[in-house]
C-alpha cells in the first residue's frame, strides 16, 4: 500500500467537505467560462478549403453534413505515418459514442488530418472506429489552423502553435481543435480552438482515473496512455499492489 494517510470516518468527512468546497468553486469556474467562451467573437472565414474523404471531394461547408455548428478535432497523423499519435487515439477512442448526442444537438464532429486520405483509412480500419475523418492533405487547412508546419518553419525553429511561439516539433505535426459556425446564406465562421492540455476535458478515461484512488500514477502527462490495441493482455499489477 501507498504511504498514505489512514483516519477515522469523521476526520476523513471534514477534509472531504473541505475538498468539496473547492470543487464547487472549480465547477461554477468552469461555467463562467463556458459562458465567456460563448460570448467570443467570431471570425468569418474567406478561403476555400478542400478535403478528401470517402465519399469524394468535400468543402468545409459540406463538412457540416447539413447541420450548422461543426467540430474539427486535428488529430495528429502526417502524411507518411503508420500510426496515428498515441494521444490523438487515446481522445479519439470516445468519439463514436458521442456521435448521436452531438448530431441530435446539430453539431457534427469530424476529425482532419495533413495525412493522406487512403492513410487515413487504413489507421481508422486498425483502431475500429467510424467517426468521420478527412483528409485536408490537398489545402493548407492544417497549416493556418496551426497544426501543420511548414519545412521552413522547422528549418527556422520557430512557429506558432496554441496561440504562441513554439519550436515545431520535426515531425511537423501538432493536435488540437476548432469550432465553426454556419449560418442561414451559408456563411461560416470560426468562433474557438483549443490546443495541447486545452482538450484534456474531452478525454473522458483522464476524469475517471482522476477520482480513482492512485490517480493517473504518471510522471509526465499522460506517459502510460498507448494505443487501445497496444495494450498487453493482462495489465500487470500496481507496484502497491503484492
Amino acid at each position: 500500500m501507498p504511504n498514505h494517510p489512514i483516519v477515522s470516518q469523521e476526520e476523513w468527512l471534514t477534509a472531504r467537505k473541505a475538498l468539496l468546497l473547492k470543487e464547487k468553486e472549480a465547477t461554477h469556474l468552469r461555467d463562467q467560462i463556458n459562458a465567456e467562451r460563448l460570448a467570443l467573437p467570431w471570425v468569418k472565414v474567406e478561403k476555400q478549403y478542400e478535403f478528401d474523404t470517402p465519399t469524394g471531394k468535400r468543402s468545409l461547408p459540406d463538412l457540416f453534413e447539413g447541420r450548422s455548428q461543426l467540430i474539427v478535432y486535428h488529430f495528429m497523423l502526417g502524411p507518411g505515418w503508420k500510426a496515428g499519435c498515441p494521444g490523438c487515439s487515446f481522445v479519439s477512442d470516445g468519439f463514436d459514442a458521442t456521435l448521436p448526442h452531438l448530431n441530435h444537438h446539430d453539431v457534427t464532429l469530424t476529425a482532419v488530418s495533413h495525412a493522406t486520405l487512403s492513410e487515413i483509412e487504413a489507421y481508422k480500419h486498425r483502431m475500429g472506429w467510424h467517426f468521420p475523418w478527412a483528409s485536408s492533405n490537398a489545402s493548407n487547412f492544417n497549416f493556418d489552423f496551426h497544426v501543420s508546419f511548414t519545412p521552413e518553419e522547422i528549418a527556422a525553429g520557430k512557429a506558432t502553435y496554441n496561440f504562441g511561439e513554439i519550436k515545431p516539433p520535426k515531425d511537423g505535426e501538432m493536435f488540437g481543435m476548432s469550432a465553426f459556425i454556419k449560418d442561414t446564406d451559408g456563411t461560416i465562421f470560426h468562433t474557438y480552438s483549443s490546443y495541447h492540455r486545452g482538450l484534456e476535458e474531452w478525454i473522458g478515461t483522464l476524469m475517471i482515473l482522476d477520482r480513482a484512488p492512485l490517480g493517473r500514477n504518471e510522471k509526465r502527462t499522460m506517459d502510460f496512455v498507448k494505443r487501445h490495441d497496444e495494450y498487453e493482455q493482462q495489465p500487470k499489477a500496481a507496484t502497491c499492489c503484492p
